[in-house]
């Protein structure tokens, strides 16, 4: 109930201030529920032989308040994250419990610069390094400080710094929070009519710990850009990145990224595409060796996009592993309301996969892990109510079953079916 009565305060000081002053101000309540079923059977990795799918829903509850005037602008999103009866109807409190998504304040100096401080997501271009990983319930979101100069429309440079600490303390401690420690970046977006360009440079600093327990901050660095081209039906992007300095356990990090993807959408609103995309990965032997890391990290990007809905590569594993060479074919037809999507992908690994026998050989596999088919159908009822469900199907190789750890004779596939309700209570 004081949770309640706290959206309730929430709501009415946001009326209420919006009428207090002379200058524009723009205010917008809304809200978010979005509860999703889902059945898993080799979801993120192959199923074991024995064991029985699981079947549970999630759902996301959000309360949103957005606040702007001459001066500055406010942005509070509150999030409530469960599973259906995580707790008893009785319940005196969550499993998760209610807890801040957003929460910033944003200064405007001009109509051309601003800085943004407080909780907040952050998301550029295809959401590849940095995402806000809307998919997932309690999605992504940084404590962050970023200074925006957008001069026109078509140009845009961002620069953001992080700090984390685990707790207020009067003399330096060890940080112990499974994150970062602190990053700064630099973005960068240009539109030059049908071509986009955008150039990233990101520093990010991860704790180590030493053996004698003493912490340091190790730096690796992501440098690249991606460019874009549109023009009627057609669109074509690339992407490149290279990184560079020490991951968080100290080795030597040197690794890159490409990716390409052209689409084309015929008059009937179907579109066919092509896409591929390498990520550099280490060979099994430099894995077992160590101080040597060729694995490329997408780090805070919205990996669930990217190959494959399955998350069997980059979605909590695989960041230190054999890289990946995706192939995929992306078909998408909209009727009216209704979107279908079918995408086939076909992967490999970057690096050679082999495992060490007792005789103390190498066995090596062969790069070809398998195929991935996703399917998914989309039906907007309105502009703040959709329905959506998709199907998809894991066609592992030998090579994924040894990665994986098993050789199972399962079959691996994932269905899930959610309802997204985005109501806007109030709007001035």
């Amino acid at each position: 109930m004081k949770k309640l009565f706290n959206f309730f305060v929430v709501a009415f000081a946001f009326i209420f201030f919006s009428g207090q002053s002379s200058y524009a101000q723009s205010v917008i309540l809304s809200g978010e529920i979005r509860p999703r079923y889902e059945y898993r059977h080799g979801y993120k990795t192959l199923t074991p032989d024995g064991n029985k799918a699981a079947n549970f829903i999630s759902q996301r509850t959000r309360f949103n308040a957005f606040y702007s005037n001459k001066y500055f602008k406010f942005g509070l999103v509150l999030q409530d994250v469960r599973i259906w009866g995580d707790v008893p109807q009785l319940n005196k409190s969550d499993v998760n419990g209610l807890s801040i998504h957003q929460a910033w304040g944003e200064v405007i100096f001009s109509n051309k610069l601003s800085l943004k401080i407080g909780r907040q997501e952050i998301s550029y271009d295809d959401q590849r390094i940095f995402g806000s990983v809307g998919w997932a319930q309690q999605a992504r979101s940084h404590d962050a400080a970023i200074l925006k100069y957008h001069p026109n429309k078509s140009t845009k440079l961002d620069v953001g710094f992080a700090y984390n600490a685990g707790k207020a303390t009067l003399f330096k401690t060890n940080y112990l929070v499974n994150s970062y420690r602190t990053f700064q970046y630099i973005w960068y977006h240009g539109q030059f009519k049908k071509v986009g360009l955008s150039l990233l440079m990101l520093n990010n600093g991860m704790p180590y710990t030493e053996a004698d327990n003493t912490q340091k901050v190790v730096y690796s660095q992501t440098i690249g850009g991606r460019l874009t081209y549109k023009k009627s039906g057609l669109n074509f992007n690339t992407s490149l990145y290279y990184q560079g300095g020490k991951n968080k356990f100290d080795y030597h990090l040197s690794a890159y990224y490409f990716s390409a993807n052209a689409s084309y959408t015929l008059p009937a609103n179907f579109t066919f595409g092509l896409g591929g995309e390498y990520l550099s990965g280490t060979s099994s032997k430099n894995q077992a060796l160590g101080k040597t890391d060729n694995s490329f990290k997408p780090l805070y990007g919205t990996n669930h996009k990217f190959n494959g809905w399955m998350d069997y590569f980059y979605v909590g594993s695989y960041m230190y592993n054999n890289g990946l060479f995706d192939i995929n074919l992306p078909l998408i037809l909209k009727i009216n309301k209704v979107t279908f999507k079918l995408i086939p992908h076909y992967y490999l690994t970057a690096a050679k996969f082999s495992v060490r026998q007792t005789n103390g050989s190498w066995k090596n596999f062969k790069n070809n892990l398998g195929t991935e088919i996703d399917f998914s159908v989309g039906y907007k009822i309105s502009a703040s109510m959709m329905i959506s469900g998709g199907y998809s199907q894991m066609l592992a190789t030998q090579t994924l079953q040894e990665i994986k750890g098993g050789n199972y004779q399962n079959t691996n596939n994932w269905g899930w079916l959610m309802f997204t309700f985005k109501p806007t209570f109030y709007r001035k």
